[in-house]
């Protein structure tokens, strides 16, 4: 399989975002955005090769799966043992299941609101800006 995020450019800085989702704005207002490609996964849905990537880079289907989802609940997924199968399955079932936002730099991944990978990020553009 090729890998869009290596090969291709307009995949080497790419945003998966929503754009209800006020996290994600905020997120994404606070570092530049110039020449990201931007997928609203509402509207533009996420595709199985985009997430078979996007693993390969996260290292799971866990690592980009949103326990936050009010469906993660709702469907009492909390209360069994999902496999990676299953994430990935849920991932690609319903765009809210993806952890929001997840920015793509070259072979670098970003992903959701957590603390440890916002100062991550905001630690690759300081570097980025200064070098």
């Amino acid at each position: 399989m090729t890998n869009l995020f290596q090969t291709d450019p307009k995949f080497m800085k790419k945003i998966f975002y929503l754009k209800t989702c006020d996290t994600c704005k905020r997120i994404l207002k606070s570092f530049p955005t110039e020449g990201f490609r931007f997928q609203e996964i509402k509207t533009e849905p996420i595709t199985e090769e985009q997430v078979v990537e996007l693993k390969e880079l996260a290292g799971s289907y866990e690592a980009l799966f949103s326990r936050r989802a009010k469906k993660y609940k709702e469907m009492g997924l909390k209360d069994i043992s999902l496999k990676e199968s299953d994430y990935k399955h849920y991932i690609l079932s319903d765009y809210t299941f993806l952890q929001r936002p997840v920015i793509v730099i070259d072979q670098q991944i970003f992903i959701g609101s957590g603390k440890k990978n916002l100062e991550a990020l905001n630690q690759y553009f300081s570097s980025d800006l200064s070098g």
